[in-house]
């Protein structure tokens, strides 16, 4: 293992700096050695070669000009040691950090503006001072592994011009402040791609970026080449799903694929196909990118969370996804966490789902299936005044990184008001990622509360009533219920799967009532007393015809 020894040298007292640089180091497997405040020169030289350090780091941040000199006084006394390969950093206030630059003695000086994963790869190894594109993993796999013990940062990104987003991804791009750019493409682009008669002028950009070649797929990527070169993923579409699938893969190199179960289809009016011909289609094209070995999200349980559903429902949707994506060869799976939905759940209670979500879907990982998780703040909790918004997506973050996600899923703090745009984007993955350092640093343990595990417990157990009452549907003949098609389209029919914004629909009922109880959690209740009701009682309500 190799040593790093660090301290704050001569007069200098200030050492968060060196601190946070031994905590990066420690992650990155190195031994380190703290010599504190204001060390004088000749300790920190016989502490290296006390301790035979392959690293010396030293920290300055008072006035530059005797910051130089005293800089200059430790690079000739330290000349042996870096002769002998020692290796020198400096970290200091970017006015000092220019004199020890200029001294020319440093392997590299840090003033503070680099971004966290820049200290984290000189110290994996990366040393060269300009990270080139070979220095950014281009998988997602590749890019988490890279960037651990910090999550990678994603976040959508879409203007209603080709140009616009063009320019607005190059700049994103060249912010280094995320990992994955998120392609937001309109409606048009979604479901009639390779239709162009059946798309409409008049839509032209709404919801998104008008891409309408694979040459606009193409120019957008480029645009992204630049900076800290970030993944780029998009939407699977809601009509010829593998054909998109071939047409992502060959222009954008997708990172992952956001794939639905019951959704994008004639029952949310986002889609041509009906509730069982759209599972087919899904199931379809899991299969298809677990054969290219790319991951997959199914972006299933929070649907149901945002029209009001009870929490149970997304727990079970959480399980079922993971279970049809193992099912249908996916490799990597990559579970999404969505809190504050419905937006009225509390902290506490929204932890316990998420943990409850996690509790069924984990033990399905093994040899060939692994389960990432990406954790992301509520697309309708956030209030329409910027500032409360902007505190919302700081502490929302904070919550999520109690699960220790791998991918950070920003939602911009300008979602109430209007899709974001670049410099919104990169201002909202600044607030994300100060509110994950101070999490990574010393985060208490929120996931202990005698509430939320007894919550948690609560809803895996009502969990499995749900699953019961789902595998009930099944023929006889099924030889998979929860990958079955046409039972999970019984599930959402007969009322199994339902939600109060359901209402009215061509495929489901509706008719589940839900409320936020005392404790902050989202539960069902009986229509007529408001008295919440077991998964089991509202099930036996349904008076699910048989066979």
């Amino acid at each position: 293992m190799k040593t790093v020894v660090a301290a704050a040298l001569g007069e200098c007292v200030h050492v968060a700096g060196v601190m946070n640089f031994l905590r990066l180091a420690e992650s990155a497997g190195w031994r380190t050695v703290f010599l504190g405040p204001a060390v004088p020169v000749e300790e920190v030289l016989a502490a290296a070669r006390r301790h035979k350090a392959d690293l010396v780091g030293v920290s300055y941040r008072l006035t530059p000009e005797t910051g130089e000199r005293l800089l200059g006084e430790f690079a000739e006394e330290a000349d042996d040691l870096r002769e002998g390969g020692v290796r020198f950093a400096f970290g200091g206030t970017p006015p000092v950090a220019e004199r020890a630059r200029a001294i020319g003695f440093f392997e590299r000086t840090f003033d503070g503006s680099e971004p966290v994963e820049m200290v984290l790869a000189y110290m994996k190894g990366q040393l060269h001072t300009e990270m080139v594109e070979e220095d950014y993993p281009q998988t997602a796999i590749g890019r988490i592994n890279w960037k651990a013990p910090f999550p990678i940062i994603r976040h959508h990104f879409g203007l209603p011009t080709l140009e616009a987003t063009r320019k607005g991804m190059a700049q994103i791009a060249e912010a280094l402040v995320l990992d994955v750019i998120s392609l937001g493409t309109d409606q048009d682009a979604q479901a009639n791609f390779f239709h162009p008669e059946r798309q409409d002028p008049r839509r032209t950009g709404a919801g998104g970026v008008p891409v309408r070649s694979a040459d606009d797929y193409r120019a957008l990527y480029a645009a992204s080449r630049r900076g800290n070169y970030p993944l780029l993923r998009t939407y699977s579409g809601t009509d010829d799903f593998v054909r998109l699938a071939e047409l992502y893969v060959e222009t954008i190199n997708i990172a992952w694929c956001a794939i639905p179960i019951f959704w994008f289809n004639q029952m949310d009016g986002r889609g041509p196909w009906d509730l069982e011909g759209s599972i087919r289609e899904h199931q379809r094209v899991m299969a298809w990118y677990g054969e290219q070995g790319i991951p997959v999200e199914l972006n299933e349980p929070h649907h149901w969370g945002m029209r009001d559903a009870p929490d149970v429902i997304s727990v079970v949707a959480a399980y079922l996804s993971a279970y049809n994506a193992r099912a249908f060869g996916v490799q990597d799976y990559i579970a999404q966490l969505m809190f504050n939905s419905p937006p009225g759940v509390s902290d506490a209670m929204d932890l316990a789902k998420m943990l409850a979500c996690l509790d069924l879907v984990e033990p399905l990982a093994g040899p060939d299936f692994s389960v990432w998780r990406q954790s992301r703040t509520g697309l309708l909790s956030y209030p329409l005044d910027q500032d409360a918004a902007r505190a919302h997506l700081s502490a929302s973050v904070y919550l999520q990184m109690g699960l220790e996600p791998h991918i950070v899923h920003v939602v911009s703090h300008t979602e109430a008001h209007h899709a974001a745009t670049a410099d919104n984007v990169i201002e909202a993955c600044k607030l994300a990622r100060r509110a994950i350092e101070n999490a990574i640093r010393g985060q208490p343990d929120m996931t202990a509360d005698p509430a939320v595990q007894q919550r948690r417990e609560e809803l895996a157990r009502e969990a499995q009533a749900t699953l019961e009452a789902i595998r009930a549907l099944a023929s006889t003949d099924t030889a998979d219920a929860l990958t079955d098609p046409a039972t999970l389209t019984r599930a959402v029919t007969t009322g199994v799967l339902d939600a109060p914004h359901l209402l009215n629909n061509l495929f489901a009922r509706g008719e589940i009532v839900t409320r936020i109880d005392s404790r902050g959690a989202c539960v069902s209740v009986e229509p007529s007393t408001g008295h919440p009701v077991s998964e089991g009682e509202r099930i036996a309500s349904l008076d699910i015809p048989s066979g």
